[in-house]
């Protein structure tokens, strides 16, 4: 029947037409823009946080020596170049040594003429004593009259003094000689350490004066094997600072290469630019294959401390805020005990205690859990007031900065707060050695300082608020502690329309 197979094609056409036209028009409607925002989110995830000072500063040798010359001169000869290696002694360049050689050969002949006089004068002293004998002897037996022997005791004492000055003058013309000779050594100029020649601002031929200062002629490095960095770090970077931090920079000469150094010497000598406070920090570097040269500017970033395996956020998570989300209260912070139990095992994790160390831990906090439900047990019934500062690990306490005249500062509460805490861990701070006793000290000191701030979960596509912690962060991430945030939640980062 083909008039039926013609009506039957005719409907499948009709009817792949009507769908293919519903979904245009589904498209279109669905395409228009409403105004609904859309979150951008970001995954909760554990993984590593490395806090580093970044800092600029220039290479340079370990030791760098200036030649320069003691004697002035025309310079005869220059024996080195630029980059060549060198050895203590060896001579480097020479001064034209005729004028230091005459001065010396008249220093020899002055030292000659007066080793002449000097025995000249040690005869006369000789004649001088032995008349002096005979007119003495005469005089005993009244041969001569007394003036006589008088003359002759001058002159013998004459002559005696006539032999110190020539002696005198011996001496004096011997170091006009080894002077002369000093100046003719110094005509070669030899290096003082074995390294390599960085700079030589002489040229043969070229006249050096050194009447007022020494003129610097060549510029000695003494070992580029290893080198120094000296750092610019502004003053509120400078106390997180140590001595064997390690350091990784670049140069702009090799920029797909990083080079690895330790801080060696955090240096008191203040610089004040354009009232900008450095300090210069010193990091020792190996150069085993002599790739970094003298100079090169260093790109460096010091790194303070590094944390692994902590539970993290894009940075962005924590400035987002929804727009029609109220304004967190002014300097407020929520120091919860609750929050603090939850928050120590992961704070003595680093510390590897023994059986009896762990045992002492799980006492402090029972006890502390213990303070917690009986602060709750009296508090029912009663109208909640302001929690005063040193409540104990076991309660919460709302600082808020600013409260009003005469209260005490946040710093003061968290002091105090602290103190109490560390009398709740007596017994467990007890059984630690001074190391393990210091780190969890400090470990309990940044969590009680740290900020809190607000995350907005994403949570069957609505943003739900998350009091969070903020602990350490660098440039990519920050570090935070929560109640009911875990690991690969959705956190907004940031919101777009919907095109």
């Amino acid at each position: 029947m083909p008039g039926l197979r013609s009506f039957s094609l005719f409907r499948l056409l009709i009817a792949a037409a009507a769908i293919l036209l519903a979904f245009v028009l589904w498209s279109a409607l669905g395409s228009r823009d409403d105004g609904t925002a859309r979150y951008r989110t970001a995954a909760v995830d554990r993984g590593q946080l490395q806090l580093a000072i970044s800092a600029t500063g220039a290479l340079r040798a370990l030791s760098t020596v200036d030649v320069g010359s003691q004697v002035s001169g025309q310079v005869k000869s220059v024996e080195v170049d630029f980059n060549q290696r060198v050895q203590a002694g060896q001579v480097i360049a020479r001064i034209d040594p005729a004028t230091f050689e005459a001065r010396l050969n008249q220093a020899r002949a002055d030292l000659a003429s007066a080793r002449a006089a000097l025995e000249e004068a040690i005869a006369n002293r000789r004649n001088a004593e032995a008349d002096y004998v005979r007119k003495r002897e005469l005089a005993e037996r009244r041969l001569i009259a007394g003036s006589e022997l008088d003359l002759a005791l001058a002159a013998r004492d004459q002559a005696r003094a006539r032999v110190g000055s020539a002696e005198a003058a011996v001496l004096q013309r011997q170091a006009a000689v080894a002077n002369a000779e000093l100046d003719l050594r110094h005509t070669e100029l030899r290096s003082p350490v074995d390294g390599v020649v960085l700079n030589r601002a002489v040229e043969p031929g070229q006249t050096v004066a050194a009447s007022f200062q020494t003129p610097v002629l060549f510029q000695i490095a003494e070992d580029l094997s290893q080198m120094l960095i000296e750092l610019s770090v502004d003053e509120s970077d400078v106390g997180q600072l140590r001595a064997g931090q390690p350091v990784r920079f670049t140069v702009d000469a090799f920029p797909g290469r990083e080079f690895a150094g330790q801080v060696k010497q955090v240096r008191l000598s203040a610089t004040n630019t354009q009232n900008v406070i450095t300090y210069p920090v010193i990091v020792a570097v190996d150069n085993p294959d002599g790739s970094l040269l003298p100079g090169m500017t260093a790109n460096a970033e010091i790194e303070v401390s590094r944390r692994e395996g902590v539970l993290r956020v894009p940075i962005a998570a924590l400035r987002y805020r929804p727009a029609d989300a109220p304004e967190p209260p002014a300097g407020a912070m929520r120091v919860g005990g609750s929050e603090l139990a939850a928050a120590i095992p992961a704070m003595v994790a680093p510390l590897n205690l023994d059986a009896s160390q762990r045992a002492a831990l799980d006492a402090d906090l029972a006890a502390m859990r213990e303070r917690m439900q009986q602060r709750r047990t009296a508090a029912a019934g009663q109208a909640a007031g302001p929690a005063v500062p040193g409540g104990g690990p076991g309660g919460g306490v709302m600082i808020v900065a600013g409260a009003g005249n005469g209260a005490p500062s946040p710093e003061a509460i968290q002091q105090a707060i602290l103190r109490r805490v560390l009398e709740g861990f007596a017994g467990f701070r007890a059984s630690l050695d001074e190391a393990r006793r210091a780190a969890f000290d400090q470990a309990l000191r940044e969590h009680l300082s740290a900020r809190r701030a607000t995350l907005w979960r994403l949570q069957y596509g609505k943003p739900v608020p998350v009091p969070v912690r903020v602990g350490a962060s660098d440039s990519r991430h920050a570090e935070v502690q929560g109640e009911g945030l875990s690991e690969g939640d959705l956190v907004i980062v940031g919101e777009e329309l919907a095109g």
